[in-house]
């Protein structure tokens, strides 16, 4: 493969060696999937949700299978920073990765308090504040569905920590666009989008919902076009990076994403189906800079706008 595509992209203050990442959630913090791939040869890892304290998560039955994807109501259950601290962390500071750490809290004061003590981790990269979670019953998506919440909680965040703050965003709104300028306005270096959308599967022998909490979150190829068309919105709409993730399976998936105004990409779901996913598509985004004489991988951000190619 020819050395001449540049692979790098910067996210914030953050200049990663590809553009792919995983998506929070799907990937723990790594150690299972080490086994099957080098992490060093992605762009960075995206920690499963971090919350101050211990979270227990949701009753099972968590996970349903659907048509082209999945349902998931697992309610970010971690151990808190502490354990996360002592284990995950330690062990992701000898990989040789990048460490971007998914921020979750029930309330703006809780969000406050994780980041104020992950601040003080140096082998933390950045953070990507989830605002959009809909598997819990407080906080998560209920600060990302409007604008007030949303700047309220990315300000409290944002005065908590000098690191790079990725906001990860909902699509249950109405204008996902206006979400992502307020968050914008309130410090955030980038975005990140989309977590899942709300869904439901109902079993028929049993005449009751097939998830304990009866909701989930929709993810995999059924949701990319409304990721995509999402990213479109957003890119255009703010002036930070943005990260695509919503059904990415295969290089042309995250090339989809880049070409609609992405800067970097995770992926999330296909990490269950084939878990050297992450480094079969960064592997393909430089075989596909190749095949159409592009030195940099930057290059395919925007391309498909029409003000681009005019």
């Amino acid at each position: 493969m020819s050395a001449a595509v540049d692979m790098r992209v910067r996210i914030g203050a953050l200049e990663l060696r590809n553009p792919v990442m995983t998506a929070s959630g799907t990937f723990g913090s790594g150690r299972e999937y080490a086994d099957f791939i080098d992490l060093s040869r992605l762009g960075a890892v995206v920690t499963k949700g971090v919350s101050l304290e211990p979270w227990a998560g949701n009753d099972s039955p968590r996970i349903a299978e659907t048509p082209s994807g999945m349902l998931n109501s697992i309610g970010l259950q971690n151990p808190g920073a502490e354990a996360f601290c002592a284990g995950d962390l330690a062990w992701l500071a000898t990989q040789d990765v990048p460490v971007i750490v998914n921020l979750v809290g029930h309330s703006v004061e809780e969000y406050r308090s994780v980041a104020e003590r992950l601040d003080t981790e140096p082998d933390i990269a950045a953070f990507e504040l989830n605002i959009s979670c809909p598997n819990v019953d407080a906080g998560g998506m209920a600060f990302g569905t409007s604008c007030p919440a949303a700047a309220e909680v990315v300000r409290a965040v944002r005065a908590a920590t000098s690191k790079t703050l990725i906001v990860k965003l909902s699509p249950n709104v109405t204008d996902i666009a206006e979400i992502a300028r307020a968050v914008e306005a309130e410090g955030a270096d980038a975005v990140s989008l989309i977590n899942t959308l709300l869904g439901m599967v109902i079993d028929t022998r049993t005449f009751k919902p097939a998830l304990a909490r009866g909701v989930g979150g929709l993810s995999g190829p059924a949701v990319r076009p409304v990721a995509v068309r999402m990213v479109w919105q957003v890119a255009h709409a703010v002036g930070v990076p943005v990260i695509g993730m919503g059904g990415v399976m295969c290089t042309n998936d995250a090339a989809e994403f880049m070409l609609a105004g992405a800067t970097g990409v995770a992926v999330g779901t296909a990490n269950f189906v084939d878990p050297a996913a992450t480094v079969s598509i960064a592997d393909g985004l430089e075989r596909f800079c190749v095949d159409r004489g592009l030195g940099s991988v930057g290059d395919l951000v925007g391309a498909a706008w029409p003000e681009r190619s005019a």
